[in-house]
Parts: structure tokens; sequence; C-alpha cells
């Protein structure tokens, strides 16, 4: 069979990726890469590249040596990280994507994922329920690469036939591997300081309420994309994606359901100014009724996945 490749294996989304479409399609049809030389254990049962995705030529090699015909293109510099180095982060987040959307169009590949992200909406955007079509004026550079990213996408659709499929993800949690340096980094971290301490210093307001989904929400609705049928799929930009909204004060009440001695104080940095520019939650009705997503993990769930998870 032909052959899936992913770019952008070693993070926070890749790794779990991984491993379920390997469950799904076998070892040596998922071919993991990343820019890193070393990749994670857990990743070992099947070929792994070490590749920039800026290196379009060493792409397209690994691309017809392994007769690829997927690409999940997840490699890209997060919204905290990016403020840091704003140029580089467009370069990368947006090269990226041209290098993967032009394979498409030149009939390498048959079909791409690419993930957006809640960071397209910003402070003019409705706060609650936000819709899929509305005002979206990023504040970020991630999020300016991700909105321009979406644009692309649906340029190639149709302009050029390419089958391309994304969703906006929320923040995602995670026990398996480290936070990647975005926004929503604390709804991981918090877990580990509480069994580590039972203390948690939050950089973000104890109100900031934000889109959040356990990422085995996020994969199953990553993979459930790819296997729709090309015409269920409506939105060519990005799909609204939606698990459930908490603040950091919500969560901290979970966690004191099972480590009452847990305590938290606020320090807000920079990401508050971010958080404050996204969404509260998010309207994903046209997920549900274009491809049937559906979340499934709630709060309390998600608290007690995590705290066994890092404690094994």
């Amino acid at each position: 069979m032909s052959k899936i490749l992913i770019i952008g294996s070693c993070g926070q989304i890749g790794i779990e990726l991984v491993l379920e479409l390997r469950k799904i399609y076998g070892n040596q049809n998922v071919i993991a890469s990343d820019i890193k030389e070393e990749h994670p254990i857990s990743i070992a049962g099947g070929p792994y590249y070490q590749l920039d995705i800026m290196n379009v030529q060493n792409l397209k090699a690994i691309v017809k040596k392994n007769d690829i015909k997927e690409i999940y293109l997840l490699a890209a510099l997060l919204s905290a990280t990016a403020e840091k180095k704003p140029l580089f982060a467009w370069d990368l987040n947006m090269q990226g994507l041209f290098n993967v959307l032009e394979l498409a169009k030149d009939k390498l590949i048959n079909k791409v994922f690419w993930p957006s992200s809640i960071a397209v909406f910003g402070s003019n955007s409705p706060a609650n329920s936000t819709p899929q079509h509305t005002v979206m004026e990023p504040s970020t550079v991630y999020g300016i690469s991700k909105l321009a990213g979406e644009r692309w996408c649906e340029y190639y659709h149709n302009k050029y036939g390419v089958d391309v499929r994304s969703i906006r993800y929320p923040g995602l949690i995670s026990y398996k591997s480290a936070p990647g340096g975005g926004t929503t980094d604390y709804a991981v971290d918090i877990f580990i300081q509480a069994l580590k301490s039972k203390n948690y210093t939050c950089y973000l307001r104890k109100d900031a309420k934000l889109p959040m989904m356990y990422m085995s929400d996020a994969i199953r609705a990553t993979i459930e994309i790819m296997e729709a049928p090309p015409s269920s799929i409506k939105i060519r930009s990005s799909y609204n994606l939606s698990g459930i909204s908490f603040d950091p004060n919500e969560i901290t009440n979970a966690i004191r359901r099972e480590i009452p001695e847990f305590k938290i104080k606020y320090e807000p940095d920079f990401r508050q100014q971010i958080a404050e520019s996204w969404p509260n939650s998010v309207d994903d009705s046209c997920a549900k009724t274009d491809w049937k997503w559906e979340n499934k993990v709630g709060l309390q769930e998600i608290v007690k996945k995590m705290l066994k998870g890092l404690s094994q």
C-alpha cells in the first residue's frame, strides 16, 4: 500500500498520531520524521527520517523513495515560542506548508493534513461560541501564519484541486510528551507540578477561560477528518473544533478533588495577553454536521487520566 508521512513526529501531537496511525495502517506504512536526529523510543517501531521541512529537495526525495501519498504536516513554531522569533516563525510555518502543498499540486501526493488553531481568532472575534465564519484578526505571529495558511489551503484546493484538510486545534492536553511552547501549556504543566510539589505558579489569570481538548480526542478528530469521503469536507480552510472550555481556577478545583492539598498562585506574564485575544469557546457545529465529529472526554476524566498517566 502507499504510505503516510508525518512531519513533526517528535512533538506533542506527532508522537501520539504516529502511534495511532501505525495501529491502523501498520508500522512500516507510517513514516515518522522530524528535524531532530534522535527520536523518542515510543516511535522507534517503524521508519524514521531526520527532515527539515524547509529542505524541499530532501522532502521530495523521501516522498518518492517511500511512495508517500498522504502527509500530515505538524512541524511549526507554536504561539509563545513564535513571539520570541517572529520572522523565523513566519518563514517556518508558511514555507513548510507551501513545500507540501506544491507536492500535492504536482500530484506527487494525494492528500494533506495541516493543522490550524484557535489562534486565528482575535480580540474582535466573538469570545463565546466563536462561529466557523467570523471576524478573524489574530494578534500573534502564530495566529497570523495560521490564518494565512488557511487561505492558502483553500486556494490550492479551489485552484489546483488539492485535497487538503484542516482543523483548528484548541489547547491540547497529554501526558505522553512535553508541551511545545504554546499558550495553553499550563494545562499540562499544572498536573506535573501537582504530583511533584503540590504547588503551581500559573502564568495565566485564574479566569482565563480557553477551549481545550484531551489528546485522544484530537488524534481521533485528525484521523476522522482524513478518512472522511471528500464530498463530506465542505470547508477547505479549517474546521472549528471544540472540546471543553475551562479556566485555571476550574482545573485547579478539579485537581483538588483528587489531590486536596494542591495549591496554586497566579503570576500572569505575556501569555495572558495572548490568551485574552483567543475565544472562550468555539462553535464546531460544521464539523459535527459535515463529518460527524463528537468530543468524548470531559474535564474530570481528563484530570484522572493525566494524574494516572504521569504517575506511571
